[in-house]
């Protein structure tokens, strides 16, 4: 339907981001996929119902313009922006002699400053529909791990969330931040059995936006049973 709301996320092309617009498209939102990743981001769209039901958007989170251009987007195909879900990043190999600098450049700008420019390419348009901004943290948001700076990064996107929580509060539009533990990907050295999956996020996201207008669900903290941190 051309009224259904309207569903942004960004690092679409697989994982959270993935499984969230599969639980977006059954709770009939109209979705606009963002990532670097063209060819899973466009079957993905293809599969949730192409042009009238979700768009594919080119975008590198850490290009300010290329932001701007994704919410341009989504306002010329569906008019509207009701959830915007900064969701993109990735991690590093524990310890401070690990990885390459480049790498962690990397890193720190996508997870902290993409997901700032998330939050400031779409606020404009959140507070048109009285929309819900959601951002990707982790566990490793709420307490240091060792040798981690990737641990630093998510700690930023948590402080963030609360920064843009009381920027917001008199606007109506709600803020949560998503803490995942463990999730079942190749990222970790040694995966605690019954590691979480994509799925399990995305509830948790669909739980948050689904509530009345007059509940903010501000942090979602969610861990394997048997992970031990």
């Amino acid at each position: 339907m051309a009224d259904d709301p309207v569903f942004l996320i960004t690092g679409a092309s697989s994982g959270i981001g993935a499984a969230t617009a599969r639980h977006a498209a059954g709770a009939g939102y109209r979705l606009v996929l963002a990532a670097r990743s063209t060819d899973k981001l466009s079957a993905l769209a293809e599969e949730l119902g192409a042009d009238e039901r979700a768009i594919a958007v080119t975008c590198d989170v850490t290009d300010f313009a290329q932001q701007e251009a994704m919410v341009q987007a989504a306002l010329d195909a569906f008019g509207r922006i009701d959830v915007a879900f900064a969701n993109a990043g990735f991690g590093a190999a524990r310890g401070f002699l690990k990885e390459t600098p480049e790498h962690w450049r990397e890193m720190v700008l996508t997870n902290v400053l993409g997901c700032a420019f998330t939050i400031r390419a779409t606020i404009a348009a959140l507070k048109d529909s009285t929309g819900h901004l959601l951002l990707t943290s982790s566990v490793a948001g709420r307490r240091a791990l060792q040798g981690s700076l990737y641990s630093a990064t998510k700690h930023a996107v948590t402080a963030m969330a609360e920064s843009a929580r009381q920027e917001l509060n008199d606007s109506g539009v709600r803020v949560t931040s998503i803490e995942p533990g463990m999730v079942d990907t190749p990222f970790f050295d040694s995966p605690v059995s019954n590691a979480l999956e994509p799925d399990d996020i995305a509830r948790a996201v669909m739980y948050a936006v689904q509530q009345p207008p007059h509940v903010d669900v501000n942090e979602i903290l969610i861990r394997p049973v048997s992970q031990p941190l």
